[in-house]
Formats: structure tokens, C-alpha cells, sequence
């Protein structure tokens, strides 16, 4: 049994866990809702930033830690102005989502993935296992930040500093 636990701990140490740079065309292509309602791609959204940064903050109407986290994105808001803040919801219900952005006066560009936290290819993509999460895109469309889960991360700040 000793043997077995060795085996299976050193295979464990010698896998990477590599980070990826880009999203994947299943990821680009899921669909995602705008505040009036009209459909369109992940990529046709993404790919109106080309040129700046896009801090993606991926968050909830139910979520508490998303709403704990706010007063930090907020702050990012006012120090990095030229950064572009994308809030993608995984709300189900269209008309909750959009009393939170009113409720609590969500600042930024607003899409809703209807299928929830645990449908569909984008949430599939980053592995959403919790909200808030926090991505970072750099002008080039590439991921500097694949995984924050709080508002505070250093690296959130690195990654916009970041050239």
C-alpha cells in the first residue's frame, strides 16, 4: 500500500497544471445575453476590446462574496480608469441579474450567461467552481490572469500593471 501512495504522489508532482493564454473556440463561441437582450458570441463581446485590458469579474445576484467584493472592484475602477470592466453573470434569471446591477450601481459593460454556473462552454473553460472569479484579458485578446477569486488578489493589480 506504501509503494501505491508513493507511485501515485510522485505521478501527482509531475503533472502541470498549465494556465491557458487563450480562450478556446468553444469558449469564444458560447452565447451570451446583453441588458437589452440581444444574443451575441463571447468572441464578437471580447473582441470589441481589442487594444485595451478587460478585467472580466464573472459574479451572481445570489453570490454574497460577489457583493463583498465589489467595494475592491470599485477601487480598481478608479485606479485603473482605461481598463475595461466586463461583468459576466451566470444568473438564470435575467430579471435578478438585472435589479443587481441597479442594486448595487454595477458600473461597466454587463453580459449574462444563461445557462448558469454550471452550463455551458465558457464556464466549462475556466473550470467555474466558485464566484466571484476574476480574469484578466491584455490588448492582444491573451489571458494575463486566468484564475482570481478575490477582488484583492495582488496579481489582479500585477497582471493590469503589467505591459
Amino acid at each position: 500500500m506504501k509503494k501505491i501512495i508513493i507511485v501515485f504522489l510522485v505521478f501527482l508532482s509531475s503533472c502541470t497544471f498549465e494556465t491557458p493564454t487563450q480562450f478556446s473556440e468553444k469558449a469564444l463561441n458560447d452565447k451570451v445575453t446583453s441588458l437589452n437582450g440581444t444574443q451575441s458570441t463571447f468572441k464578437e463581446i471580447i473582441n470589441q476590446y481589442k487594444g485595451k485590458k478587460v478585467l472580466i469579474d464573472v459574479w451572481a445576484s445570489w453570490c454574497a462574496d460577489c457583493f463583498k467584493s465589489l467595494p475592491k472592484v470599485k477601487q480598481l475602477q478608479k485606479d485603473f480608469p482605461d481598463v475595461v470592466y466586463l461583468f459576466l453573470s451566470v444568473d438564470e434569471k435575467s430579471t435578478s441579474w438585472k435589479r443587481a446591477i441597479q442594486r448595487f450601481k454595477i458600473e461597466g459593460e454587463h453580459y449574462n450567461f444563461p445557462k448558469g454556473m454550471k452550463n455551458g462552454d465558457f464556464v466549462d473553460f475556466i473550470n467555474l467552481n466558485w464566484i466571484p472569479r476574476y480574469i484578466v484579458v491584455d490588448e492582444n485578446g491573451g489571458i494575463k490572469l486566468f484564475k482570481a477569486t478575490k477582488s484583492s488578489d495582488k496579481r489582479i493589480v500585477e497582471a493590469l500593471n503589467s505591459k
